[in-house]
């Protein structure tokens, strides 16, 4: 069994500007979960999966997102889920509800993945600190983040699959959108 979730995973210029307020929160509060992962949107929350089925996933999110119409994402300002996370917070557009609803609905329908939606409510974030940040040294952190603003826009184009190598969590794969 292996662990797996599925996200949209932001470009590299972008995940190399978030892996610099990840360092921060390393150096400054110890905090090193955020960097166990490239920056990304949860959509599905990491699940077990026999290896054996990665396979006949892979080529099933690829032909479901072969429908979905690539989107915009923007980004404008920093969020915190009080008392542990801190975040980059994306505006909700409709794509992206539409995307998680579609996503949720593929896991409702293919349950030899084990995949499972998440039973809260959808509220996209990009995680910059969170377990691993104590909630005594939440305070200072979340006073250098609050008025911060991180401005940026990135295209959608695929879905990604992400696998745990024990350590880190890796990119096994993109499903690409429509063309």
């Amino acid at each position: 069994m292996k662990l797996y979730f599925v996200a949209v995973v932001l470009p590299q210029v972008l995940n190399e500007k978030i892996q610099v307020f990840k360092t921060y929160m390393q150096e400054r509060w110890g905090c090193t979960v955020g960097l166990k992962s490239p920056a990304h949107i949860t959509l599905i929350p990491p699940f077990w999966m026999n290896e054996t089925l990665e396979r006949a996933l892979l080529h099933d999110l690829d032909l479901l997102c072969a429908s979905v119409q690539p989107f915009q994402i923007t980004m404008h300002q920093f969020a915190a889920f009080k008392p542990r996370t801190i975040f980059i917070e994306p505006v909700l557009h409709e794509d992206l509800k539409k995307l998680k609803r579609t996503v949720d609905v593929f896991c409702n329908t293919h349950p030899q993945y084990g995949a499972k939606p998440d039973t809260r409510p959808f509220h996209p974030h990009i995680t910059i600190a969170t377990r691993d940040l104590h909630k005594q040294s939440f305070a200072e952190a979340w006073a250098h983040f609050e008025n911060k603003k991180f401005e940026a826009e990135f295209h959608v184009d695929a879905l990604n699959v992400l696998r745990h190598n024990t350590r880190f969590w890796d990119v096994i794969h993109a499903a690409p959108f429509a063309v």
